[in-house]
């Protein structure tokens, strides 16, 4: 990596979370799985790149916060209780209760 930019939402999320005493928890990369780098197009061990941070997330529960590097879609986490709990089938009728 030669350099790295950082979008302001990211640097703003920072201060937010130093804020609020997240400071010292650890920092993970979220990138693409197809290159050591942000960009896919980048094979093997490329060099002299510039990293775009484009984003800070906290995963508080999990006990991180984490980096978003280039352009990549991300899935919300899961709820506390799965939702399962709350799902039944009547065997009489063969209906599905709560599901929506």
């Amino acid at each position: 990596v030669k350099t790295a930019e950082i979008l302001v939402v990211a640097i703003e999320k920072v201060e937010r979370y130093t804020k609020q005493g997240f400071v010292n928890l650890p920092i993970c990369m979220a990138k693409t799985h197809l290159s050591l780098s942000h960009d896919p197009k980048l094979k093997g061990v490329p060099t002299g790149f510039t990293v775009p941070i484009r984003d800070i997330r906290a995963s508080i529960g999990a006990g991180f916060l984490y980096s978003l590097l280039g352009e990549m879609p991300t899935i919300p986490g899961l709820p506390t209780r799965p939702c399962f709990f709350d799902i039944d089938l009547d065997t009489e009728t063969g209906r599905i209760h709560g599901l929506f």
